[in-house]
């Protein structure tokens, strides 16, 4: 899985010890490659702005993680870049956590 976040917490989601492999990388640094390769993406809200200047493609599997749970005007930036899901930080993570293995093959479940 692809963490793309610009903030020095690497764990914007809450997902703690899952076991899923992630790459965790900031907007600017992530490839195109590694972009269209992961099996899910989940990009930091507060990255939004250095996700869109980098006009990364649409694709399946992109989850917007928000962290300010107030903030409405995030559903349509989701839209506008193809988001599959819109989650809030500390939310219940079940429903991700089953997107994470099934992105993966189940391989990491427990």
């Amino acid at each position: 899985m692809l963490v793309i976040s610009d903030s020095t917490d690497d764990d914007p989601a809450g997902l703690g010890m899952c076991p899923v492999p992630r790459l965790h990388l900031p907007s600017p640094l992530f490839s195109a490659e590694e972009y269209q390769r992961a099996p899910l993406v989940l990009l930091d809200d507060r990255s939004y702005t250095g996700f869109t200047l980098r006009h990364a493609p649409h694709r399946p599997g992109l989850i917007v993680v928000l962290a300010a749970p107030d903030d409405t005007s995030v559903y349509p930036r989701a839209a506008a870049i193809g988001a599959e899901a819109v989650i809030r930080a500390g939310d219940d993570l079940s429903w991700l956590l089953l997107r994470l293995h099934d992105a993966t093959g189940c391989r990491y479940a427990d």
